[in-house]
């Protein structure tokens, strides 16, 4: 019986280990081509093994996702090996934790490049190639599927330019949906919770995250976010688009995001001496925000 996927082209950047190869794996199990984008060929190249070993189609790509010419290369790679390309799943992602006060512009800069611009770059090149497409009438079904955080969506302490740009990530999901429905392009974004190499870093989260010992459920295996990511990438998630999901363990959810309140409306100018009455009115009637993570 064929897989969700059969036959859609998927780029997933970041996929020589953690979330993007198990994505990877997962997607070509499901019938799908897979363009296995990472800077390190060698892992990129051993996923690319696994996958053609279960029986599996996959190609290996080193393109530069924070590089905006060289990121073409992988949209060019899937069409010229596959024939088309229906899905980009934004997947890398670098760490470089410090406190606000004690960061480093280059730490700054890594975070937003890797992230942020990654985010751009190859999601460029494809909406470019899907945008053609609809126009020349062909049937468009495409979908970009980004990775936001916890951290992006909440706050998370020591995090600050993982934060931001998350939340910036979040953002330009919505911005894409809205903007690119009329090519028959979705675009969503996960907010996942798994075993990676960023998350296990610290000593304390890799224990908290371990494998179980007694064969049951996996809580933090990976594979557990890419089904949420595989059938996005679908043609049966058509109709879904604009969203934040969050996945962990066996939980699916959607976040809900900013909401204008009723507020306190004076109908005239306030005086700055006013504005304190009505702010006091708004924090009492407000329903607080998730705590940040780490407060």
């Amino acid at each position: 019986m064929p897989g969700i996927c059969q036959d859609r082209v998927v780029i997933i950047t970041g996929a020589g280990g953690g979330l993007g190869a198990a994505h990877a794996r997962v997607f070509a199990a499901e019938g799908a081509c897979v363009v296995v984008n990472d800077i390190n060929e060698d892992a990129a190249r051993s996923v690319v093994r696994e996958i053609e070993a279960a029986g599996g189609r996959a190609v290996v790509n080193t393109s530069d996702i924070t590089h905006y010419d060289d990121s073409a290369n992988a949209v060019k790679q899937a069409i010229d090996t596959f024939g088309d390309l229906h899905v980009v799943v934004n997947n890398a992602g670098i760490n470089r934790d410090r406190m606000f006060a004690s960061m480093t512009e280059a730490e700054w800069d890594a975070i937003m490049a890797v992230h942020l611009k990654g985010h751009f770059c190859i999601s460029s090149h494809a909406v470019h190639y899907w945008r053609g497409q609809s126009k020349s009438g062909q049937a468009v079904d495409a979908r970009i599927i980004n990775t936001t955080s916890g951290a992006g969506l909440q706050g998370s302490i020591g995090q600050s330019n993982y934060a931001a740009a998350k939340a910036g990530i979040a953002a330009l999901t919505l911005n894409q949906a809205a903007e690119l429905a009329r090519y028959g392009i979705t675009a969503n974004a996960v907010a996942p919770a798994a075993r990676t190499g960023m998350t296990t870093a610290v000593e304390e989260m890799a224990t908290r995250m371990a494998p179980p010992q007694d064969g049951s459920f996996d809580y933090f295996a990976p594979e557990n976010v890419s089904s949420l990511v595989v059938w996005l990438g679908s043609p049966e998630a058509a109709h879904v688009t604009g969203r934040v999901f969050e996945a962990e363990g066996g939980k699916i959810s959607i976040a809900d995001g900013w909401r204008t309140t009723e507020g306190v409306d004076k109908g005239a100018r306030w005086e700055p001496a006013e504005v304190k009455q009505a702010v006091e009115q708004l924090l009492a009637s407000e329903v607080p925000a998730q705590k940040v993570y780490g407060t």
